[in-house]
């Protein structure tokens, strides 16, 4: 056996563990990066970007449909091989090269393999044991969680790697899950022409604001997908070429296909984590500067730690991590105060999220719902999307609705949600608001430009009411 020490080791290199070594790299510490699969991870290849690939072309044909002049251009279908060949091109037809290309360009190397921890600071690779002089960050991600239910593993389920690197597009395709990978996927491909039926027990878009669901589900059932709410799948059967879902309810659905959308579970059964005293196929718990109780040189970046599974916080976390490793690598200051340089603080609270569902749903912060909970003194301001004046040109017949929670203490938005189409180019400024704690008052002097659909910042103020001014002194 050979022994290879480095400053810093990665396990994952997906977008999250790139950027914890891009990071640390940058920082004047050497990093190794350890891969199993295609470097550039699930993002790259089965989740962010070959979905939206997929949702795209659907989206944009509808969208000029919906504007006169513009519907009257489009005579014809879409073309669903023209659209699998797009994202074909955007997954480089699964092959990783360029991101390779990218790790030796930053400087970070790369080994693939299966990494188990063995022992502090020390990782194993096909009997090769590297050390870690500083930190060992864990980026290793999640996977599709399979739920019990009776001959479901045998009827060769879907998760969401199969449904964005389809190939042959089925018929039919039944769906067991509301949330968002269930919602994307149930709009791709009833674009495509395929009869969905989405089985969601609790509704649609769980976690997000009420209304989300259920303009998202009308949507759907107006693009010809079914959507049952209330029932649950009992049994799964596959016979030949099709399943059979039994629901609770007696009634079945068959399909050509079935998708498993319920939730994830952590990448981390054969990491090797008993062998530091922790529990394999658990979520690696951190404190906000992503490194996991109890130690001082494990981190945990990106989804295996529970904190917000969302790539792009991810990404956020990632710098947070690498950059702390840095400092405590060479003595530096930690800035880990609330909002500070080492430090995650904005999952917990702040965290922005975007279904790429049509119509779009575009949040960050906290539900209504979630402020109450939380023991915020709030109030909620809806506003109709469609009422302003940009809606009205981007499409004939706009449909959206907007809230904002508003802390009624301090004065500023706890969240905003925005349910329409394209609404998820307004959710940077509404993340400003919410991690900047902008006071309302001052909120008045950012005018938006007219006639945008960033007018909604103004109505929705102007619904909540104008401070009123200060009294002169005489």
């Amino acid at each position: 056996m050979t022994s290879t020490e480095y400053d810093v080791i990665v396990i994952g290199a997906g977008a999250v563990g790139e950027n914890v070594a891009d990071r640390t790299v940058q920082g004047g510490l050497s990093t190794l990066i350890i891969e199993s699969e295609l470097v550039g991870g699930e993002c790259s290849y089965w989740a962010c970007m070959p979905s939206k690939v997929l949702l795209r072309s659907g989206i944009a044909l509808r969208a000029a449909k919906n504007v006169a002049g513009a519907a009257e251009a489009v005579t014809g279908e879409l073309d669903v091989a023209a659209v699998l060949k797009r994202r074909d091109s955007f997954t480089h037809d699964w092959n990783d090269q360029s991101q390779v290309d990218w790790l030796n360009g930053a400087g970070i190397d790369l080994v693939r393999g299966h990494a188990t921890i063995t022992g502090v600071r020390e990782v194993t690779v096909d009997g090769t044991v590297y050390t870690a002089r500083h930190a060992v960050v864990a980026s290793t991600g999640s996977a599709a969680l399979l739920p019990d239910i009776p001959g479901l593993a045998d009827a060769s389920p879907w998760t969401s790697r199969e449904a964005t690197s389809v190939k042959n597009v089925p018929s039919r395709l039944a769906i067991i899950g509301g949330g968002v990978v269930a919602v994307e996927i149930a709009t791709a491909y009833a674009s495509f022409g395929t009869t969905v039926t989405v089985i969601a027990r609790s509704g649609l878009l769980g976690g997000q604001e009420p209304f989300a669901g259920e303009i998202v589900g009308a949507a759907l059932e107006e693009l010809g997908a079914i959507v049952l709410t209330g029932v649950s799948p009992k049994a799964v059967s596959r016979v030949g070429e099709q399943v059979t879902i039994e629901l609770d309810s007696g009634a079945s659905v068959t399909a050509d296909e079935i998708l498993v959308a319920t939730g994830r579970t952590p990448r981390t059964t054969d990491l090797g984590l008993e062998n530091i005293g922790l529990t394999p196929g658990e979520w690696l718990d951190t404190d906000d500067t992503l490194l996991v109780t109890g130690f001082d040189w494990l981190y945990a970046t990106g989804d295996v730690n529970h904190r917000a599974l969302l790539t792009h916080q991810g990404k956020y976390q990632a710098r947070a991590a690498g950059d702390v490793i840095v400092a405590r690598a060479l003595g530096r200051t930690v800035d880990d105060t609330p909002w500070g340089t080492h430090v995650a603080t904005a999952d917990h609270n702040a965290v922005p999220q975007v279904t790429f569902s049509d119509p779009e749903v575009a949040s960050v912060g906290l539900t209504a719902q979630a402020a109450e909970k939380a023991g915020y003194d709030t109030r909620v301001i809806d506003y109709d999307l469609g009422a302003i004046a940009g809606s009205s040109v981007q499409a004939d017949g706009y449909a959206g609705k907007a809230r904002m929670v508003v802390d009624e203490k301090r004065k500023v938005v706890l969240g905003v949600t925005f349910v329409g189409p394209d609404v998820s180019e307004m959710l940077q400024a509404a993340t400003f608001a919410v991690v900047g704690e902008i006071p309302l008052d001052r909120l008045w002097h950012a005018v938006p430009a007219y006639p945008t659909m960033n007018e909604i910042w103004l109505r929705l103020l102007e619904t909540y009411g104008r401070p009123e001014g200060v009294s002169a002194q005489v």
